[in-house]
């Protein structure tokens, strides 16, 4: 961890559908890349969607695009790596826009470092939270809570973590979460044995990040002025 003299600029974008998500954050990405722009955070919660990462296999979709558009899923083949996953409300999203050139350029060691600051968010429950030795993910008693995984483009990192905190956890039966079978997907809900607001989980969760990572928190008030502002800007 370093002393906080960063910035870190959190977009708080409440419910969202992926795609505009997925568009800013690549577009955000080249900002960053650009130096147009600080590091970011951005946090949602999106309405139901599968996406599959550059490591899927498609076998791990069990079921037909008919059934996912039935039951409002959406399905898309994204950039990051790792295998196929779901997000949708429930669910606490983070997307950081990390410029690694300035954290030596290890892509390892922040995924590593993404795992430890969600370990001690749950630490904070009162949950004991592990990483399995190759596995992707965060682990409570062999429940999987939380999916990570990441693009980088230009030394640039986007895409992130995704934590159950009361998500539906029928919708992960439309998949193999992350190519997994043997071991349950699980929610921090009910793995502490009572509801957890979304909205006390993430600011457990923006403050973890920022300390771990060594940042001053700035909040955007109005998001959709500072997006205007900052996506005007020329490439």
């Amino acid at each position: 961890m370093s002393s906080k003299t960063k910035e870190l600029a959190v977009l708080d974008l409440g419910r969202t559908r992926y795609l505009p998500t997925w568009q800013l954050q690549k577009r955000l990405a080249r900002l960053r890349a650009d130096g147009s722009t600080a590091d970011t955070l951005i946090l949602t919660e999106h309405e139901p969607v599968i996406t599959m990462g550059r490591g899927t296999d498609h076998a791990n979709l069990l079921v037909t695009s008919d059934e996912l558009a039935k039951r409002g899923v959406d399905l898309h083949e994204i950039e990051r790596g790792g295998d196929i996953t779901f997000h949708g409300p429930g669910q606490a999203v983070l997307y950081p826009i990390i410029d690694l050139r300035e954290r030596g350029r290890d892509v390892r060691k922040y995924l590593r470092d993404l795992e430890q600051f969600v370990i001690g968010t749950l630490a904070d429950l009162g949950l004991t939270a592990t990483v399995k030795e190759g596995l992707t993910g965060i682990w409570v008693d062999n429940h999987k809570v939380g999916a990570i995984g990441v693009a980088v483009s230009r030394w640039v990192a986007y895409h992130g973590v995704a934590i159950n905190v009361n998500t539906d956890l029928d919708y992960f039966q439309l998949i193999n979460p992350c190519g997994i079978t043997q071991y349950p997907v699980g929610s921090i809900s009910q793995l502490v044995g009572r509801e957890i607001k979304l909205a006390h989980f993430n600011d457990l969760l923006v403050s973890h990040c920022a300390d771990f990572f060594g940042y001053r928190l700035e909040r955007v008030a109005d998001v959709n002025r500072y997006l205007t502002e900052l996506t005007s800007k020329p490439r």
